[in-house]
């Protein structure tokens, strides 16, 4: 069978998909088992080499999704992006992302990859500010269509953005990172605390024999058999989960110390303390899965530091012993958001989010502000603001009454700070350009079970240019974590078995493994 037959051409491209997507070594082509899988499918089929994949057939296909992808950015108005920097641990490469997010005019999200470019030499912000500009020209994106973009906290990565002329948002992960270290650094005896937890996790990490002596503990006294979690000090949450491992072993940890000892232990009033710990944490840790799932928003992050700065400063009965540690937080979390409110890529979109609106701001001052801003936002868009004599918005749609679904003390506060705000939040008389903005804040806000996006899919007739803002400000996420499941993906592709592969061949496979599923679509 030749290499140009039909059925040859759909065995090469399939060959070449797998390769992408199963994060394969282009070598797999000369592996003996696979050669004998494809010549007992296919006998006819002659296996291309490995130079024919690498040097045809990956740029080919890189080209053919790159025009799909291209064809769709150039549809979005206004696009918001997440960007980061990876360094190899295999080989001598660094990469700078660039992932894309946008709303349609259905407002329906839309992700794709735009990015993972060779980033030689000192990482500065000068270099990083002239990449981007590099990688816009290539997709043709004006800056105007830039919306904001995710980084993280540090110093040359904030510049460069700023030198970029580009607006941009710190990773609200990376803060909380942040927040938390200070909380946790904040009392000696915590940390001497954490320090005994990760000595115990690390005996048994090190010993087979003492893990499997740790398992037989666990069945006898019927618990399932579960390893201790080991923490990364870089990662907060980590440590979270180290502790509530110790935690719930913790009977099973007695028994093995009184038979067979560990290099050191927790005293009483420690295991008193982690667990006053793991309360404290408790909602940070849920409050950064929210905020690093796929559907989250910057239009999420004022209403997390309000709900936060509440349950940090709440006093309770079970404070003893962490009241000093809260309120460390506390002080961190005002401290690493102070300028939140003020910034109108959050306070737009918390406006424009109909689930918060101007229910979560800290005070009424800030929310009227934020209002204003918005109000001079909508009369710089194209188009007269009060054409609306057609549309009928003294008829909002009727609100789903709420249900009693409440699953933390993160979603209790959320209810308890919107119910008190509800009565503030009565309907004025507006003329001019404030109807819009007016008649849509004096409604009540939709339940945490609706979504927000399909809010506007139902309201953009009522509220048309609010719509078209909404488009915009809601298309900003409030992390960068696209970019560093990005880069999970790339140690999977640059690995032992890949590290002669060049940084523009792993960029082309990582491009086409993120974007390829995008054009199957339709044909599934």
């Amino acid at each position: 069978m030749s290499r140009e037959n039909p059925w040859a051409v759909k065995i090469t491209e399939a060959l070449t998909h797998f390769i992408a997507l199963d994060d394969q070594p282009l070598s797999v082509v000369d592996n003996v088992g696979f050669r004998r899988l494809l010549s007992t499918l296919e006998p006819r089929y002659e296996i291309p080499s490995r130079p024919y994949i690498t040097d045809v057939m990956v740029p080919k296909l890189f080209e053919d999704v790159k025009k799909k992808v291209r064809d769709q950015v150039n549809k979005a108005s206004a696009l918001s992006f997440t960007t980061d920097i990876w360094t190899s641990s295999v080989c001598p490469m660094s990469l700078l992302s660039l992932t894309a997010q946008w709303l349609d005019e259905e407002f329906i999200r839309h992700h794709v990859t735009l990015h993972a470019k060779s980033f030689r030499g000192s990482h500065t912000s000068q270099s990083i500010a002239g990449a981007f500009d590099s990688m816009l020209q290539t997709w043709n994106i004006p800056k105007t269509s830039v919306h904001a973009v995710l980084r993280d906290n540090a110093r040359n990565m904030i510049k460069a953005m700023s030198d970029a002329e580009l607006p941009s948002l710190p990773c609200t992960a990376h803060t909380l990172q942040l927040v938390v270290h200070e909380g946790l650094l904040s009392q000696r005896s915590v940390t001497d605390a954490v320090a005994v937890g990760r000595k115990i996790v690390g005996h048994f990490k090190h010993s087979a024999l003492a893990n499997s002596r740790l398992e037989d503990i666990q069945l006898e006294i019927n618990q399932p058999a579960k390893r201790l979690q080991q923490d990364v000090q870089t990662r907060w949450n980590s440590t979270f989960y180290m502790i509530q491992s110790l935690i719930e072993q913790k009977r099973a940890l007695g028994i093995y110390v009184s038979e067979y000892g560990l290099p050191d232990t927790l005293t009483g009033h420690q295991w008193i303390l982690l667990e006053k710990v793991l309360s404290v944490l408790g909602p940070f840790e849920e409050l950064t899965r929210k905020v690093s799932s796929s559907d989250a928003m910057a239009a999420d992050v004022i209403l997390a530091v309000t709900v936060l700065h509440r349950f940090l400063t709440r006093e309770t009965d079970e404070d003893h012993g962490v009241k000093a540690m809260k309120g460390t937080l506390a002080a961190a979390v005002r401290k690493r958001f102070t300028d939140v409110e003020a910034n109108p890529l959050y306070s737009i979109a918390a406006l424009l989010h109909p689930r918060y609106k101007n229910r979560f701001f800290s005070n009424a001052t800030t929310a009227a502000h934020a209002k204003e801003v918005l109000k001079l936002e909508l009369l710089r868009l194209p188009g007269e603001l009060d054409k609306q004599e057609d549309h009928d918005l003294n008829e909002p749609p009727s609100r789903k009454p709420r249900t009693d679904q409440t699953t933390s003390s993160l979603d209790s506060i959320f209810d308890e700070i919107a119910d008190e705000q509800a009565s503030a939040s009565v309907g004025t008389a507006a003329v001019g350009s404030s109807v819009q903005v007016e008649t849509y804040l004096g409604e009540a806000v939709i339940s945490r079970e609706d979504k927000p996006l399909q809010y506007w899919v139902v309201n953009k007739v009522r509220f048309p240019t609010l719509a078209r803002l909404a488009g915009r400000y809601l298309s900003a996420p409030c992390t960068s974590v696209d970019s560093e499941r990005l880069f999970s993906s790339v140690s999977h592709i640059v690995s032992e078995s890949r590290n002669r592969l060049t940084a523009d061949h792993a960029e082309m496979i990582l491009f086409i493994k993120k974007n390829l599923p995008l054009t199957f679509s339709k044909e599934a």
